[in-house]
């Protein structure tokens, strides 16, 4: 009961900013033209700014385990590839497939993630690595799908695709933000005062102001529209990725606090960066807001279960 409890006091704040969005855009108070201003607001500044703060406050040498870190990153590697390998052959509306393997793959590892560990270990160490493991990973793939699955994709040549697609990595502004983290981690740097105050200030922006844009402009009926593929979205997401690899992990002896940090990455709720990231890169919004929807909602029982599984099994205290 109190891991549904803690579970619920996370999703549902923010589903309710969400819901402040949607109502406010109703009310005629935030319009089309706030929704994209935020968005790009939120994709080249307040997102990156964020992450930055999340990696390079990490003392990564101190904390550093490879073996953790590479399993991150080729799970969810693994789960990308297999997600749009599925996609090309069962979801035949092209112009969904790439919002729907972003949403699928891709979890809120740094907005809900490290409160949920910190929730049961206290400060966390391994919620910071897990990041540094999938979250940069989740940023390149989601140009990749983003840019070849994209409303112009099958105008272009694969040349041109591969080449767009790394131009989009190397400027993508978040991915500048996650390296530009990782060197400050990795060097050890201290941020002056006045700096860090700063940072610090943008990245707490970053979250709500995501979530209000999300709710600001979530079109119900079009979402309505898009249900079966939202729910199947879901079901990935919250579901069928934790059955396949949470017993790996188990295998390879991750227990405690990096079992709960897996957990995290293969079953958190979809991230809202993924909603701006649609958006921005001409890729289906209205199915990105309404997969970031239905898992936040959903994300309560799915991982309060999730963790019931992992204590019965002796895998966290």
């Amino acid at each position: 009961m109190d891991n549904f409890l803690y579970s619920v006091n996370v999703t549902l704040p923010i589903f309710l900013v969400m819901v402040v969005g949607y109502v406010l855009r109703q009310i005629g108070m935030l319009n089309d033209n706030f929704v994209t201003v935020a968005n790009r607001f939120n994709f080249k500044v307040t997102l990156p700014f964020m992450l930055f703060r999340d990696i390079s406050g990490v003392d990564i040498r101190a904390v550093f385990d490879l073996r953790y870190v590479l399993f991150c990153a080729l799970v969810s590697a693994a789960c990308f590839w297999g997600i749009w390998g599925g996609v090309k052959l069962f979801l035949k509306d092209r112009s969904m497939r790439g919002a729907f393997v972003q949403a699928s793959f891709r979890s809120s590892a740094a907005v809900m993630g490290l409160a949920f560990i910190e929730n049961i270990y206290g400060s966390s160490a391994m919620g910071p690595l897990m990041i540094v493991g999938a979250v940069p990973l989740y940023n390149i793939f989601s140009v990749i799908v983003l840019t070849f699955e994209g409303e112009h994709a099958a105008e272009e040549g694969s040349g041109q695709k591969i080449k767009e697609a790394c131009v989009g990595i190397l400027k993508n502004p978040i991915i500048l933000g996650i390296f530009l983290g990782l060197a400050v981690g990795l060097l050890g740097l201290d941020l002056p005062v006045i700096a860090d105050k700063t940072v610090n200030s943008v990245a707490q922006m970053a979250t709500p102001l995501a979530l209000v844009t999300i709710g600001a402009g979530f079109e119900g009926r079009k979402a309505l529209a898009k249900i079966r593929p939202t729910l199947a979205a879901a079901l990935i997401k919250l579901v069928v990725q934790p059955l396949i690899f949470l017993p790996l992990a188990a295998w390879m002896g991750f227990t405690g606090e990096k079992m709960v940090a897996i957990l995290i990455m293969l079953a958190a709720p979809t991230t809202p960066s993924c909603y701006i990231m649609a958006k921005n890169m001409g890729n289906d919004d209205v199915l990105t807001a309404s997969v970031i929807v239905v898992t936040t909602l959903l994300a309560a029982f799915t991982l309060t279960g999730w963790i019931f599984v992992l204590k019965a099994m002796g895998m966290i205290g």
